[in-house]
């Protein structure tokens, strides 16, 4: 992360590193939606809009997430080939 000028110990937000540049927040999870399958790719569309104003969205689902959807006690465990796809 280091390459990208990125602390990973102060984000607080997913980061997307693709094809050697890094993404963060709104940018990030619209830039995942394109590579979904069903309607989600059509949430790309929402990269036209200023980050700054995306990422306020962005900012107020993340608080109310849990609040919305609720919390799982635990965690799935991942397989390996899941697990590799992440950093450690």
């Amino acid at each position: 992360m280091s390459k990208h000028q990125i602390d990973a110990e102060k984000v607080d937000s997913i980061i997307l590193v693709d094809q050697g540049k890094a993404y963060t927040k709104s940018s990030a999870a619209l830039r995942i939606a394109r590579s979904l399958s069903g309607g989600y790719p059509l949430l790309a569309a929402f990269l036209i809009i200023p980050p700054f104003l995306r990422n306020l969205v962005y900012d107020y689902i993340a608080r109310n997430r849990y609040k919305w959807y609720g919390k799982k006690e635990s965690c799935m465990i991942p397989t390996p080939e899941l697990k590799a796809k992440f950093l450690d």
